[in-house]
């Protein structure tokens, strides 16, 4: 599933370059992920690096819109590579 940053976002600026798919950019009033670059950082690492450097508790979450197995997550994964 993909990630989501909420609206608790302060624009701090810790996640953007710890996302290794470039999935997060700068969105209107804060930071966005676009979901299909956004692998949870499977391929990469244990555990997704925006929630590990987010100051802000739960500002990124699951997002309820974009529903992914791990191996879907894999695949999304195998496919960025590809291009």
């Amino acid at each position: 599933m993909a990630l989501l940053i909420n609206k608790s976002c302060v624009n701090c600026d810790m996640c953007e370059p710890e996302c290794p798919n470039e999935a997060i950019v700068m969105g209107s009033e804060y930071y966005e992920i676009i979901p299909n670059k956004c692998t949870e950082c499977i391929g990469y690492y244990d555990e997704p690096q925006c929630q590990k450097v987010c100051p802000i508790s739960k500002c990124v979450v699951h997002d309820p819109n974009y529903v992914e197995s791990e191996q879907q997550l894999w695949d999304k994964f195998a496919k960025l590579m590809d291009d």
